[in-house]
């Protein structure tokens, strides 16, 4: 992620469980939302991850799929048993639904709205599609307190993506900056494919695996031919970065 923005998200989600109790003492609320959007590929699921991975003695509850139908449930859940953390993934599925909910709105919101402000609960909602949840949450501020949107990596991040991935391979700084040129306009779940790939292709070869290797990969990955396989692995963009 860009510098900052990660410790951002923490701060909002776990810094303030840190500080609840000078939070109460000030008056403020602790109940919060958080909106992590973007392309899939980008990296809101590790997001999410190392929230958790950082929310040591809190309740975590995951829904995705057809379990958001049971926010309810878990909202009641997160109460009884906070500090928690429910974890919304894709939430677009049910923010427009009004057959989820038995009210004017749709259940994502009534929950949202109906949980007491000093509740200990962080919601963090993921989308790929924000515009779904933009006219729903403006309507109503204080539902989500904090959007983010995670962009693409830039060109040192993916180099930074490339040397993690490739940790256990010598690859040498100048073919790790290269292939991070050559894939101009990926996801950070993409970078991962590029070393497996060369990986692979090294075993084939009865060779160690080289910087040649990388290139090759990349050179593949990002051939015209590549396209289906470059927007399954969630980088929907080919090499000159249009759709």
């Amino acid at each position: 992620m860009p510098d900052g923005l990660l410790q951002k998200v923490a701060d909002h989600t776990v810094g303030i469980a840190t500080h609840r109790a000078s939070l109460k003492q000030h008056g403020q609320h602790l109940k919060r939302g958080i909106l992590l959007c973007g392309r899939p590929g980008t990296g809101k699921t590790h997001t999410v991850r190392h929230l958790l991975s950082q929310s040591e003695g809190s309740t975590a509850i995951l829904l995705s799929g057809g379990s958001l139908a049971r926010i309810s449930e878990a909202a009641r859940m997160a109460r009884a048993l906070q500090p928690s953390i429910v974890v919304l993934e894709d939430c677009d599925l049910i923010a427009e639904d009004r057959s989820f909910g038995h009210g004017p709105q749709p259940l994502l919101f009534e929950v949202l709205d109906g949980l007491d402000n000093d509740a200990d609960v962080a919601f963090v909602l993921t989308t790929n599609r924000p515009d779904m949840l933009e006219r729903a949450l403006a309507q109503r501020p204080g539902r989500v307190d904090l959007a983010v949107e995670i962009p693409l990596p830039a060109h040192a991040e993916r180099v930074r993506l490339l040397e993690l991935y490739g940790r256990l391979v010598a690859f040498s700084p100048a073919a790790l900056d290269a292939a991070a040129e050559r894939t101009a306009g990926t996801t950070a779940s993409f970078a991962r494919e590029p070393v497996r790939r060369a990986v692979v292709a090294a075993a084939l070869d009865n060779t160690p695996v080289s910087d040649s290797h990388l290139a090759a990969a990349v050179d593949d990955l990002m051939a015209d031919a590549e396209t289906l396989t470059r927007s399954l692995l969630g980088s929907g963009t080919d090499a000159a970065g249009s759709l």
